[in-house]
């Protein structure tokens, strides 16, 4: 089994919170769609033959790319790996870039599943995130989307915002309930350094975060998403039974994927590698002198860093840390060492554990990154 990862880098806009790599601009798309194309090609041996289970187009705005541009990528994916028969093809997309035309198109195309990047049900959230779309977009997108044949769609929401309130958070989670879609994915309002909100709220241009109201808004939703019968399978990711994101789920189990486009990264099992963030850069680094591809950054991962990676990854979902795998799998003695460092943490009620797998409750969910770091070689 195998991921591939495709990173759109274009905006039609900079979001204010968003720290990852994106450009508002489209001016070099065609270009870049053509390193694209040459990249999937000259990397093509990266999965070994391995069967291509999960496609994501992530961003940047996946959507701003024309029905066409994605079917031409498609095409050549499936004519460079063994793609099984029905993978999971997941899109990004914000609101206000989707229309019934673009659906459809989409659906013909074989996409089967759809993010949206909601963020919230309220303007002055939105304004504050610097969205482009508004309460009304928010709102009239999904039933767009369940109308041109998705079934299978995931929205984003943002909690913890200096301008919600524990009353509208509760609203925020009525919209999307009320809405029915089978997947939720919500992140704590988090400023990223590079992040224009970051440098607004440091001016004093802007709110500030209070890590009170993540608190108190994460607490709400696990508890609300609960009742209304969603599994929490992963700290941020929320579903209806069979509704996971297979693709986010193959990276927590360390399944191999092949990352394409700038920024994106890769990971074949022991090594990971990872292009350049910037489209100029990642285009001129696409051939060496000899006409084979530059690696821009790889590194394998030794023993020690594979414990570590299967730790943080799987302390963050559902399934927790298997001590009969990783004894099997790594050795006794990451698994006796796994042992010895939970053995505090589950007296001081930071860990639970149950016969031989460690795991967080919704309650714990929030420290996982500092209860995995004591469990760390």
């Amino acid at each position: 089994m195998a991921g591939i990862y495709i990173h759109i880098p274009f905006c039609l806009s900079k979001c204010a919170y968003c720290g990852f790599y994106s450009i508002p601009s489209q001016k070099r798309k065609a270009k870049f769609l053509e390193s694209l194309r040459r990249e999937m090609v000259s990397r093509k041996d990266y999965l070994h033959g391995e069967t291509v289970e999960t496609i994501y187009f992530g961003g940047g705005t996946p959507s701003i790319l024309k029905v066409e541009e994605i079917e031409n990528l498609l095409d050549l994916i499936k004519e460079q790996y063994d793609v099984e028969a029905d993978p999971e093809i997941t899109l990004e997309a914000n609101p206000d870039t989707l229309s019934m035309a673009y659906l459809q198109g989409l659906r013909n195309l074989g996409v089967n599943r759809l993010s949206i990047g909601i963020q919230s049900f309220f303007d002055e959230d939105l304004r504050y995130l610097s969205r482009r779309h508004d309460a009304g977009h928010a709102r009239q997108c999904v039933p767009l989307a369940k109308d041109a044949g998705f079934d299978n769609i995931s929205i984003d929401l943002i909690y913890g915002l200096p301008t919600s309130n524990a009353d509208q958070w509760n609203r925020n989670l009525d919209a999307f309930f009320e809405l029915e879609v089978p997947h939720l994915s919500a992140y704590a309002l988090t400023l990223e350094p590079n992040a224009i909100l970051t440098k607004q709220i440091e001016m004093g241009k802007t709110l500030p975060v209070n890590e009170e109201d993540a608190v108190r808004d994460y607490e709400v939703l696990c508890r609300r998403a609960a009742d209304n019968g969603y599994l929490h399978y992963e700290i941020s990711n929320f579903c209806q039974p069979g509704k996971r994101s297979k693709h986010n789920s193959n990276y927590w189990f360390g399944i191999p994927y092949a990352g394409f486009g700038p920024s994106a990264h890769s990971f074949d099992g022991t090594s990971r590698q990872w292009s350049i963030s910037s489209v100029e850069k990642w285009e001129g680094r696409q051939k060496s002198e000899d006409g084979s591809r530059k690696v821009v950054e790889m590194e394998t991962l030794t023993p020690e860093q594979q414990y570590d990676e299967y730790v943080m990854l799987r302390l963050r979902t559902l399934w927790g840390i298997d001590l009969k795998y990783m004894k099997r799998e790594m050795g006794e003695r990451f698994a006796d060492y796994c042992e010895r460092q939970a053995e505090p943490l589950i007296a001081q009620g930071r860990l639970s554990r149950t016969r031989e797998f460690l795991y967080l409750t919704d309650a714990q969910m929030l420290f996982a990154d500092g209860i995995a770091e004591e469990l760390f070689w």
